[in-house]
């Protein structure tokens, strides 16, 4: 049931402080509460079927009620009112209207009887807008500066409930600091480049049109998408009532904020910490791009094909021959979840500390072959030769094999995997000969058998155990995710998809796989396009985290994290990331500004071209890059070999963008500070906004900065709350059940160190339903607002 709370005045200093239930109203007479008085000092009036906290304070009351305590009717008879008057109206009798008004004595107040938010609070935020209440209240101020640094939302759709929780809680501690006399200095931004936008816009078009799509059309069409989208978002975050410098925000598309993301990038590189080369990227075959770990997302239930595969060893190091020669059908068994990749193996990785067997295949009888095969799990054909079989595996995991395999594997030799180093292989597609390597502690006896097939190409163990060892990096895969020629007989097929499926066809007939079986593990997808990835080696460039890690790791423990489990989140994840990969191969963003050699592929990128760049962009933003000359993009000390040079495609990650506002805003701007006072954005930006603007600063400043982390709104079933499950809000009193829910639970999550804040699904159905009473359930029960 509705309920307008009003405000009553009283000649007499009538106060009343109350909590009523929704659907209890209460009549007092002057009498009545004489009688009280004399029963009960405090004025404390408790009514059946009301809770204890549902009480009524009376104190200085007089004049409430003319009616005498005789002519107060009794509730069954008061009750009946209701529908005596709906009787009346159905048999058509007219009823006097006010006729009663003269007996009750109400306050007479200007101003309407029901709140009207959706009329009054655009009105109200128009008087804070016009008469600059906030820029007034903080210049007010003289107790210092309070800078809380704003994390850009993405400029790619409505704002959902996670924009409101991050803003209004960003809005409340700014307002906090305004009463403590501080001068507060909010200044909004957005994140205006990268994928997301330039996908929006490719959608928006026909086929005939993204034909005839040039780079520089499509960076004006991304622009202005982003840009009206920004004046949308703007609009929404000040109807929730946020108070900022809406009239200066920044944008990460404007020239000068530009211009300051390439001076980043420049002293990065002039310190050493950028750098090309060809390793093995997270690549995205749906957006044909690479991807940094921030742009992942490791959906439940990806289900692999995996498979148990051998391969037969040819020859083996001096000295060390007898194994072949008492063994002489000897494999190395290997297991893999990426079949796909078998045809770029390099070499097959040992643990030097771990004991291997050689071990006998007793082949099962039919019978027990047909029954251990299910939809989820068949035996190759190898299993069924009549040819005796020696593997070499893992000594702890024969048990497990044994039963997986449905065969009994009899240990006839032990040896450690140091002895395996230099042992060479036939590799089961090409037939070339590979070495046995020593791996790192990445090869454990938690899955698989115990040995690693190695494609330096496709993954970064597999890669820095190929640097050790010089091993080729093949990956015979395109941008599509397509195999190339180099894959010989699976050149053209999908490597997610019919090409894996082929790959494991291929060994089975060449009697080199042993099992083929379905596999639920953890997998990373583009969180975009909400499809797989792959790791691919391409050229990109990297900014070496290797480089200033220690000085970083120094910083995370200078900041005060609230609460301080984040600490251990981000120190985990720095300690352990790699390289950073920060370029893309898409149009939407800052150009990466280097030239290549047009002969020997060789960059051209010092501190000349890179100041001159930056001049550039500084006042004619980013587009010069795409349509000046190379000639007029050098500066005059180049300008003669030109013709010899070529312009970079590659733009920043948008990580790296949004990472560089510290530059582009706190240390540009004259009323703030380089560091800020507060970062305030949800746990998952840890490892993305958090990490990209500590990894950037500490590489060019060795500053740090002061980060609080809020709790992420989710739905029911535990997930992120995004755009596209269109849970929008507009307005600021929708957020009152928001805000009393986060207030309530917070005890709940910090017990449980659990940063996650559940939003129930009838919280975010009634949010769109206009002014309300609010209902909302907290995890200690029902509570009304």
């Amino acid at each position: 049931m509705p309920f307008s709370p009003q405000i009553l005045i009283n000649p007499m200093e009538t106060t009343l402080a109350f909590f009523m239930h929704a659907s209890s109203y209460r009549v007092l007479s002057r009498n009545a509460y004489s009688y009280s008085r004399k029963t009960n000092s405090t004025g404390l009036f408790c009514s059946r079927g009301i809770s204890s906290a549902k009480v009524v304070y009376l104190s200085k009351i007089s004049n409430y009620c003319t009616h005498s305590r005789d002519d107060i009717c009794s509730s069954k008879r008061r009750s009946r009112g209701p529908v005596m008057a709906g009787k009346k109206a159905a048999e058509g009798t007219k009823q006097d209207d006010g006729k009663y008004k003269h007996t009750v004595d109400l306050p007479k107040t200007a101003f309407g009887m029901r709140a009207n938010s959706l009329v009054r609070e655009p009105e109200i935020q128009k008087i804070w807008e016009d008469n600059q209440v906030f820029k007034r209240v903080a210049d007010k101020n003289n107790g210092g500066n309070f800078i809380l640094h704003d994390g850009p939302p993405y400029a790619n759709g409505d704002l959902h409930i996670g924009h409101a929780l991050n803003k209004i809680l960003k809005d409340i501690i700014n307002r906090y600091k305004l009463l403590q006399n501080y001068k507060v200095h909010f200044v909004p931004g957005w994140d205006c480049h990268g994928l997301p936008i330039e996908l929006k816009v490719l959608q928006s078009l026909d086929k005939e049109a993204r034909n005839n799509l040039t780079p520089l059309k499509l960076r004006a069409k991304a622009a202005k998408f982003a840009k009206d989208t920004v004046k949308t978002q703007m609009s929404s975050f000040k109807r929730f009532g946020v108070w900022a410098d809406w009239n200066n925000p920044y944008l990460t598309l404007d020239p000068e904020y530009e211009a300051a993301q390439i001076e980043v990038f420049g002293q990065m590189a002039l310190k050493g910490h950028i750098y090309r080369g060809r390793k093995p990227v997270h690549w995205s075959p749906s957006s044909r791009t690479a991807l940094a770990e921030a742009e992942l997302e490791y959906p439940e239930g990806h289900v692999s094909t995996s498979i148990y595969a051998i391969f037969r060893l040819a020859s083996a190091p001096l000295m060390r021959t007898d194994l072949l020669q008492e063994f002489p059908n000897l494999c190395l068994a290997i297991w893999t979840t990426t079949p796909w990749t078998i045809p770029a193996n390099a070499a097959v990785a040992v643990n030097p500390k771990l004991e291997y067997v050689v071990v006998e295949v007793e082949s099962p009888n039919e019978q027990a072959s047909s029954s251990g095969e299910t939809r989820k799990k068949r035996l190759g054909t190898v299993l069924k030769d009549e040819n005796k079989l020696f593997l070499i595996v893992a000594s702890e995991l024969v048990p497990t094999l044994e039963a997986k395999w449905d065969v009994k594997l009899v240990v006839k030799r032990k040896l450690l995997g140091s002895n395996l180093e230099n042992y060479r292989y036939i590799h089961p597609v090409d037939n070339r000969e590979c070495p046995v390597v020593v791996g790192g502690d990445y090869i454990t006896t938690e899955t698989g058998t115990g040995l690693v097939h190695t494609a330096p190409g496709h993954g970064h163990e597999d890669y820095v155990t190929g640097q050790k060892y010089g091993l080729p990096m093949l990956s015979p895969v395109d941008d599509n995710g397509i195999f190339t020629e180099e894959a010989g007989q699976f050149s053209g097929l999908d490597v997610l998809g019919e090409g894996n499926i082929a790959v494991v066809k291929y060994l089975d007939e060449n009697l080199s796989l042993i099992m083929e079986e379905s596999y639920q593990h953890k997998y990373p997808y583009d969180w975009r396009t909400k499809k797989p990835t792959i790791f691919r080696a391409t050229e990109q460039w990297f900014a070496s985290v290797e480089g200033f890690r220690e000085a970083a790791m120094d910083a995370i423990g200078r900041v005060k994290w609230v609460p301080p489990q984040g600490e251990n989140r981000i120190s985990a994840m720095t300690s352990s990331r790699s390289d950073w990969c920060i370029s893309r191969q898409r149009t939407w963003g800052v150009p990466i500004p280097v030239f290549y050699h047009v002969r020997s592929r060789e960059p051209l990128m010092n501190e000349e071209t890179i100041n001159h760049i930056n001049s550039i962009i500084a006042q004619k933003g980013g587009d010069a890059w795409w349509y000046m000359t190379v000639e007029e993009l050098l500066p005059a000390k180049y300008r003669d070999k030109a013709a010899e040079y070529e312009k970079g495609t590659d733009t920043m990650d948008v990580w790296f963008d949004s990472g560089s506002s510290w530059a582009a805003v706190l240390g540009k701007r004259e009323s703030l500070d380089f560091p800020a006072d507060l970062y305030l954005e949800g746990t998952d930006q840890h490892r993305g906004w958090f990490q990209s603007s500590l990894l950037t600063s500490i590489a060019t400043t060795g500053n740090e900065f002061t980060i609080k982390t809020d709790v992420l709104g989710s739905s029911n079933a535990g997930g992120k709350l995004s755009p596209p499950k269109k849970s929008f809000l507009s307005s600021l009193h929708t957020f009152l059940a928001l805000l009393h829910l986060f207030s309530v639970s917070f005890m709940y999550t910090d017990r449980n160190n659990n940063n996650n804040l559940p939003l129930p699904g009838q919280l975010i159905h009634h949010a769109s339903s206009g002014p309300r009473v609010w209902k909302v359930y907290s995890r200690r029960g029902k509570t009304g607002i």
